[in-house]
């Protein structure tokens, strides 16, 4: 029985289809192939940068025991300083001992006093980033170089780092050692030394290109959206050529290779340029938001319970490593009283405190909350307080929450740039339709995420970084990301950049040929 031949129009789909591709692949050669060489080439100093960077040498901060009995009632010392209101107010601890902080305003320096005599130690707030500093690096007698107050972001302390005010610290090393300390939590914002800090700069320079002034903002983004762009197209094209053109026998030299290789890194080059595309439009044009905000100021009291008289018996048996005073949404003093993180959990190799600076760890443990004007227990707690600052921070009804998780390390939502745990995050239906992290220990509110940009927070985790890969440790997973991206340059810029040059020098060639005459046709 005789079959139908299929319509023109059908038999010719495949073939049409198959030439355009090879077409548009053969034009977008040369810019995406030095595309992927450019963004390729910067984008393995990142997982070299996180993988053989300086370190911190302690994972979590100083700790000594709380202990109040017998120190000046707070609000005394607080007032006979002039302070009314404060900002941020806990016990912190000292190089030689414990000391109370009061952050007066978010951007001024912090001030400390001695809790037992209320006696202020003037402009101690650098002495305390030199002694945190020393703590981290494990270098108690190394001497420091520098001390600088970073007040804004720059190239040297980028908008990643995400806490202001700090003090950068540089030690009088080798390799300049800098660590960043953020004294309003006792934390290591960055660390670098001269090595790492070019590669940042390199880095920057040509994966973001931050050479461009801020006002050509639109030059930047619409140039790099080009280039990725034709990457993103190159790999399409790429793809569908794979997929539309069957080889029974395998092209020889440089086009076999070129063929081959594309099987396995067909999708990992679709990942990377599709996300990276994605990640620089949606941030097109913004400017570096501070998320992290204060509570309003804490008015202190005239007078208040007498917590250096009745310490002994609220923290017998309890491990009290930190103090704070916070307020409950009717205006309630409170405070709150962490106890102290299990030590044996904490990192204490070279292995794990780098991993641990990525994942995260706690470094307080649960926390009691005492009033401040009775001394009695305040049954609602952390995730209660958590919740009220949830309505302070948004101004929204408690009913516009639609979760409350405690969160314990970094992930996708919430990243290590924050250097804030615990904090409890909040998850808002519309109309703020955002999740925020809150910090119970001072009433901070830490991060912002709008669901908005969801999609492009996981495609750049996922997508992008292969977070997905997280599982089997970072440097697994930065080995595995960095061998994608050689063979990429390998098998797919370098051969293919050859290839199109070869084809277009024949082209050339060709066209620069004499014609024939008769007697060369007979020929």
């Amino acid at each position: 029985m005789a079959t139908l031949a299929p319509p023109a129009s059908v038999r010719s789909t495949k073939p049409a289809w198959r030439l355009r591709a090879i077409r548009w692949h053969q034009l977008l050669a040369l810019t995406g192939g030095i595309a992927l060489l450019l963004w390729g080439l910067s984008g393995l100093l990142h997982p070299i940068m996180t993988s053989v960077g300086p370190q911190q040498a302690v994972m979590l901060p100083p700790q000594r025991a709380i202990d109040l009995a017998g120190i000046r009632p707070v609000a005394q010392t607080l007032r006979d300083a002039g302070i009314n209101q404060a900002a941020a107010i806990r016990f912190v601890v000292g190089e030689q001992e414990n000391l109370l902080q009061v952050t007066v305003a978010q951007d001024a320096p912090r001030r400390y006093f001695q809790p037992e005599t209320g006696r202020e130690l003037p402009n101690h707030d650098q002495a305390q980033a030199i002694f945190l500093a020393r703590h981290f690096a494990g270098l108690p007698d190394t001497p420091v170089a520098s001390v600088e107050r970073v007040t804004s972001f720059s190239s040297a302390y980028p908008p990643v780092n995400r806490l202001l005010p700090v003090y950068r610290v540089q030690f009088a090393t080798p390799d300049a050692l800098t660590f960043h300390i953020y004294t309003e939590t006792s934390s290591v914002a960055a660390v670098s030394n001269r090595l790492k800090s070019t590669l940042q700069q390199a880095f920057q320079w040509i994966h973001t290109w931050s050479f461009l002034p801020r006002n050509a903002e639109w030059v930047r983004v619409l140039l790099m959206a080009a280039l990725v762009g034709s990457l993103f197209a190159l790999a399409v094209t790429g793809t569908l050529m794979l997929i539309l053109i069957r080889r029974k026998v395998c092209a020889p030299g440089n086009r076999g290779l070129h063929r081959i290789a594309g099987y396995a890194l067909a999708l990992p080059l679709l990942m990377f340029s599709s996300s990276g595309l994605f990640h620089l439009l949606q941030n097109a044009g913004s400017e570096p938001v501070r998320t992290l905000t204060l509570s309003p100021p804490i008015s202190v009291p005239a007078s208040g319970f007498d917590l250096p008289a009745q310490w002994p018996a609220l923290s017998d048996g309890i491990p009290v490593n930190a103090v704070s005073l916070v307020t409950a949404a009717d205006g309630k003093l409170l405070y709150r009283l962490s106890l102290a993180a299990d030590p044996k959990a904490a990192a204490n190799t070279p292995a794990t405190i780098r991993n641990a600076r990525f994942e995260g760890a706690a470094v307080t443990g649960p926390a009691v909350y005492v009033e401040a004007t009775t001394g009695a227990a305040w049954k609602p707690g952390d995730r209660e307080l958590a919740l009220q600052l949830g309505e302070r921070f948004t101004g929204l009804p408690r009913a516009s929450i639609q979760s409350a998780t405690l969160i314990t390390r970094f992930g996708a939502g919430y990243d290590f740039r924050n250097k804030r745990l615990p904090v409890w995050r909040l998850s808002y239906g519309p109309p703020l339709a955002a999740d925020i992290f809150v910090d119970t220990a001072t009433g901070v509110l830490a991060d912002k995420a709008p669901h908005s940009g969801s999609a492009e927070r996981w495609s750049f985790s996922i997508l992008h970084k292969w977070d997905f890969l997280r599982p089997l440790g970072r440097n697994a997973q930065n080995i595995i990301v960095s061998l994608a991206v050689l063979a990429s340059l390998g098998f797919m810029a370098t051969l293919g950049l050859q290839m199109e040059l070869n084809r277009r020098r024949r082209l050339q060639s060709g066209r620069n040929r004499p014609p024939a005459t008769g007697s060369h046709s007979a020929s």
